[in-house]
């Protein structure tokens, strides 16, 4: 199905910014979410206190979808965080306590109230949103600014804990409602167990179960709210359609499935990791700056694929934007940089990361909001080697990666580069501001601060 054939707004721009991997039935949803209103829902494990960027494309989904007129549920994994995924894993995950993983849900509804909104009011102002013809939101212009006033309340995004339903279902009465439907033999040809075997890993009876719940989850979705979309990465079909033809043999529902391509960036790497780490969510855990220099560090081959999915500007101005080339393209990189931090943390954040980047590396001053490591004041006094000292800041992984970087002349103290690897690190070497400044390359700084 081509792009102007499409009747909903929702599954239009879905297909228009690359989000479309997989439909079970393309034409009817399309339908359906031109005809009115629809429930969708995407699932999330609580296996840590945030989201990282990976979890984004899930995440723009769920937003869209609000944003065309239709009620988004973000369902967490209380309940089958305790079990644990097994696709595309090879280890059973780590036991989490019921303590641990409502503490991390807690910390993860921050995230998406950053993205959707829960009580139905207008879209908040700072992030901008891409315009629709069923409701007239704000169209974000070149410096931010909007362009139109929201006029349509949006309908309350939902947000499920499956423990609610899960934790109360008793072994037998499951197996007897919800067993028959499922055979050991078409479970065997699900990826998530098959590679796991292919793989001779062990694969617990424990997870065994998990696609089983996830599929009780679209069925009591869709008892509780009249849900008939399961969207998520295309890693998830096969659980998507086990719930979908659960909900069929167990209530003659008719529901749906659709997932996205599995997005690496240009040289294959996974989206949400870098060298220093996961790219998370919570600014508590990675600060605006360092968000904003994970999206300016893009490749050039994926910068208009992520302004697509990462960013609300209309594709006219993308177009405009990856037709720059040479040293051009670094334009576009800072806007993606700006819009996609402006969605997360907020306009004034994004324009303060931006900021302190054209101070950093334009003017090579030192920025007070650059990333902050602290370390106790007597490693300092002490002397520090200066190998410790970037594994320390996180810039690189090991002393020996270091003392490679310093070889190679990539690693700098306070902008000076360091040319031995034997060298200290002392309180003589604190700026006037009362830190290290510690380079690597020309993008990734990190500020030492004895305490």
């Amino acid at each position: 199905m081509t792009s102007p054939s499409f009747r909903s707004d929702f599954l239009r721009t879905l297909h228009e910014r690359g989000y479309i991997h997989q439909c079970s039935d393309l034409e009817r949803l399309d339908a359906k979410a031109a005809e009115g209103p629809i429930t969708a829902y995407i699932g999330f494990d609580a296996t840590a206190s945030s989201l990282h960027a990976g979890h984004l494309l899930s995440i723009m989904m769920l937003r869209t979808l609000q944003r065309t007129g239709h009620r988004p549920i973000a369902l967490m994994g209380g309940g089958t965080t305790k079990i644990g995924d097994p696709s595309g894993k090879d280890e059973a995950r780590k036991m989490l306590t019921d303590r641990q993983i409502s503490d991390n849900i807690a910390s993860i509804r921050k995230v998406f109230a950053q993205f959707l909104d829960f009580d139905g009011a207008p879209p908040r102002r700072h992030g901008g949103f891409a315009r629709h013809q069923q409701q007239t939101n704000p169209l974000p212009s070149q410096d931010g600014a909007d362009q139109s006033e929201p006029r349509a309340s949006l309908l309350p995004a939902i947000m499920e804990n499956n423990a609610a339903w899960l934790d109360e279902l008793k072994y037998i009465p499951l197996l007897r409602e919800v067993g028959p439907h499922f055979t050991i033999n078409r479970m065997l040809t699900f990826d998530s167990v098959k590679l796991r075997l292919e793989r001779e890993q062990p694969l617990t009876f424990l997870e065994f179960n998990y696609m089983i719940l996830q599929a009780y989850d679209f069925v009591e979705l869709n008892r509780r709210h009249g849900c008939i979309l399961q969207m998520g990465g295309s890693d998830q079909w096969g659980n998507i359609v086990n719930g979908m033809e659960l909900g069929r043999r167990m209530h003659g529902a008719d529901l749906f499935a659709l997932t996205t391509p599995l997005l690496t960036t240009s040289s294959g790497a996974k989206m949400g990791k870098t060298a220093g780490g996961a790219v998370w969510l919570d600014a508590d855990l990675l600060s605006p700056y360092e968000y904003w220099q994970y999206w300016r560090n893009a490749g050039d081959a994926d910068v208009e694929r992520f302004l697509k999915l990462f960013t609300e500007l209309p594709l006219d101005e993308i177009a405009r934007l990856a037709a720059l080339q040479g040293q051009e393209i670094n334009i576009a990189k800072e806007v993606l940089a700006t819009e996609a931090t402006a969605l997360l943390h907020g306009r004034e954040a994004a324009e303060k990361a931006k900021e302190t980047a054209r101070t950093t590396f334009e003017q090579g001053a030192l920025a007070v909001d650059l990333p902050t490591v602290e370390l106790p004041r007597a490693k300092l006094e002490a002397g520090l080697p200066v190998a410790n000292a970037f594994v320390e800041a996180g810039l690189v992984a090991s002393t020996s990666e270091a003392r490679r970087q310093i070889k190679g002349g990539g690693l700098r103290v306070n902008d000076a580069a360091v040319t031995d690897e034997k060298a200290m690190i002392d309180l003589a070497a604190l700026t006037p501001e009362g830190v290290v400044k510690l380079s690597m390359g020309k993008k990734k700084h990190v500020l030492l601060k004895p305490v």
